[in-house]
């Protein structure tokens, strides 16, 4: 019997933004290894380093894993990303942007009081970074054939969600991105969607104290009444990141259990 191949055998993934074992993108890579991909990931700074080179060191034949050192929101450094990665690979297949930050303190205010400073910085790092990373990707693609180019975003866009306030403009921001990207792209053959997960427990929600309603919410009302998990977003960014998508890109894929149809909720 001839092994199985998966759906992404021998595709080349870099897993921008990974926080911890709860991260969406960790449920995304786990699910990208088990279908045949060879995964590359970064961190931020060396406060993070040893966090996800503890991760990398579970996954199967982690030795051969490259960690690499990013701080997207610094161009030097989206440069010397990719020049490291082709220099490794001679290529890129998929990119998975999984950044977002906002100041906390704008986070805990009303939506009217939230800061300037705090609005530019979540555009900055949550948003035009995937502007910047595909950019500087694409070289890489055209190398390959062709890629795809995934986002994580939050329907805290067309829903009000508690406390999201400056991350919400920059989700809509990088929706928005999203669509104009798959546009520009387009003619490389490379694909750009996002995935709006419902409300997992990772490191960015813990900040949002809607989130844990949110949670409930979703577990009562939406039409599957359960929440979401790692393993089911993984299986969603498989399909965008494979032939089996090869006619979707400029869109935002709900993965929440259909909760983005439901209305009134009383």
């Amino acid at each position: 019997m001839m092994p199985r191949m998966g759906l992404l055998g021998g595709k080349r993934a870099l897993i921008v933004g990974v926080g911890n074992q709860r991260s969406i993108a960790w449920g995304i890579a786990a699910a990208f290894q088990r279908e045949g991909a060879k995964l590359a990931f970064t961190y931020l700074n060396e406060r993070f380093k040893d966090n996800v080179h503890k991760l990398v060191e579970t996954l199967p034949d982690h030795s051969a894993i490259p960690v690499l050192q990013c701080d997207a929101s610094k161009p030097e450094e989206v440069t010397r990303l990719f020049s490291e990665v082709d220099q490794r690979w001679n290529g890129l297949d998929i990119l998975v942007h999984s950044i977002a930050y906002s100041p906390t303190e704008d986070l805990k205010r009303r939506f009217h009081e939230i800061s300037r400073e705090g609005v530019l910085t979540a555009l900055d790092v949550s948003a035009y970074t995937l502007v910047s990373l595909s950019r500087a990707a694409l070289p890489l693609f055209e190398k390959a054939g062709g890629g795809a180019v995934m986002a994580l975003t939050f329907n805290a866009v067309e829903r009000v969600v508690p406390s999201y306030n400056a991350m919400a403009v920059a989700k809509a921001a990088l929706e928005t991105c999203v669509r104009y990207l798959a546009v520009d792209l387009g003619p490389h053959n490379v694909r750009v969607n996002a995935i709006s997960a419902g409300p997992l427990k990772t490191l960015s929600a813990s900040a949002v104290k809607g989130i844990s309603q949110a949670r409930d919410l979703m577990e009562a009302k939406s039409p599957l009444r359960r929440n979401i998990t790692q393993e089911e977003v993984g299986n969603v960014a498989v399909f965008l990141a494979s032939e089996w998508s090869r006619s979707v890109t400029g869109a935002t894929i709900y993965a929440d259990n259909g909760m983005n149809i439901v209305g009134v909720t009383e």
